[in-house]
């Protein structure tokens, strides 16, 4: 396996790197850019998902600081672009507190990038696995108060736990050390889109080390059982609440998503 010396893989492509690839970033390899390349050759929709995911986390943490939450666990962050979560909470609410986890080398490497933060409020940056909850609440606990509402947010995420039962248990073990008045907020690749079918044989088929599992609706409304979801429910990303335009309804893509709220323990 070659690297650039740093320890980031190089000969083969990484999802967050594809990712910032297909959102217009800079902080990838060749590697990635041929299977981002070769994706959307197939699959000309998945670019438009990626855009369009990154624009709900703009609306959904625009709406949940409007509901009156002030902290934030963004769980496989991914690389940092333009208008991150801390960035987004804070131009509305410069107390609020966010705490960003993920386990890709390049997302530690670049994760100082995370840490500004207002005067008011604070950040973090957890170097952890998804599916050790556990020890991220642990962590967390030293940033955020557990005792008072937080935002979960897994965005393009669960679609890598390709079993379903573990994802499932993740999404329970992390919502059950939230308090009441929480939120949490998840994206995901949906079946129910035709070409998403195409998308996840092409991604699973590009070299990488993560693979996808998409979902339909109804299993991925399955991964918010025993919270209250918000309206729209569970939709494509780009029909969420989606900002007025002089076009009408944006068009389906094949990342759905939802966010949901904690009402009692």
């Amino acid at each position: 396996m070659s690297s650039d010396g740093a320890g980031f893989a190089t000969d083969r492509p990484v999802s967050a790197r594809v990712w910032d690839y297909w959102l217009g970033g800079k902080d990838h390899y060749e590697v990635d850019r041929e299977a981002g390349e070769r994706v959307a050759r197939q699959v000309p929709g998945v670019v438009a998902a990626a855009r369009t995911d990154r624009l709900f986390l703009g609306r959904c943490v625009r709406h949940l600081v409007d509901e009156g939450v002030r902290q934030f666990l963004d769980i496989g962050t991914g690389l940092p672009t333009v208008d991150n979560t801390h960035e987004i909470a804070q131009r509305a609410a410069p107390e609020s507190r966010v705490v960003y986890v993920d386990n890709d080398p390049l997302v530690l490497a670049h994760a100082r990038a995370l840490l500004t933060s207002s005067p008011e409020g604070a950040t973090s940056y957890i170097d952890a696995d998804a599916r050790d909850p556990e020890r991220i609440l642990e962590e967390a606990a030293a940033t955020l108060d557990f005792g008072e509402p937080v935002a979960l947010l897994m965005l393009a995420l669960l679609h890598l736990i390709v079993d379903d039962d573990e994802a499932r248990s993740i999404v329970r073990r992390l919502t059950g050390a939230l308090a009441p008045g929480s939120f949490v907020a998840l994206s995901h690749a949906c079946l129910d889109v035709e070409a998403t079918h195409d998308a996840v044989d092409a991604w699973n088929g590009s070299g990488t080390p993560h693979p996808i599992r998409a979902r339909t609706a109804r299993e991925i409304a399955g991964l918010f059982e025993g919270l209250e979801l918000v309206e729209p429910g569970v939709v494509s990303c780009s029909r969420w609440r989606p900002e007025p335009n002089p076009w009408g309804e944006p068009q389906e893509t094949m990342t759905f998503c939802g966010v949901a709220r904690k009402l009692s323990r």
